[in-house]
């Protein structure tokens, strides 16, 4: 019996998502036509898949999310119940944000914020040598055994 308010809300619930679609079905005009079943990319259409593949850096830093939410979501429930829990409770947690840093110091090694302008300039940076000069770098393509005169 104390559950009936719950069991009660619940179908009430469900039978406003089924009034909705069956409404939304009934009075929305359907006018389907090229532009509207295309993909919408921003208004500019692809014109073939990009070649490259995500970067490993973007999951890195999706896990860096995922591992604080989770550690959000645990330290919540000890923080109302620390008291009750004791200095177990207190090691379990300490061991827990451990491991937690743990990843963390994992992922920033892995080089998970590494990217962005200042990344790029600095590889950029590290790429060009003072040694680097026209004649070392440009071939001639072409000019082996050629003479002076010669028209190409």
């Amino acid at each position: 019996m104390q559950y009936l308010p719950v069991v009660g809300l619940l179908i009430l619930g469900i039978l406003f998502a089924a009034i909705s679609f069956v409404a939304s079905r009934m009075l929305a005009p359907n006018r389907p036509n090229d532009k509207k079943n295309s993909a919408y990319e921003c208004g500019i259409e692809p014109a073939k898949e990009t070649p490259e593949r995500f970067p490993v850096r973007f999951f890195l830093i999706a896990m860096i999310f995922i591992v604080f939410d989770i550690e959000l979501i645990f330290f919540y429930p000890w923080a109302v119940a620390h008291r009750e829990l004791g200095a177990f409770g207190l090691w379990a947690i300490v061991i827990f944000a451990a491991a937690v840093f743990e990843s963390f110091v994992y992922l920033i090694g892995n080089g998970a914020l590494e990217w962005g302008p200042v990344h790029q300039a600095r590889k950029l940076k590290a790429a060009v040598s003072a040694e680097r000069t026209t004649s070392s770098t440009i071939r001639r393509v072409g000019s082996d055994g050629r003479m002076d005169g010669e028209a190409a």
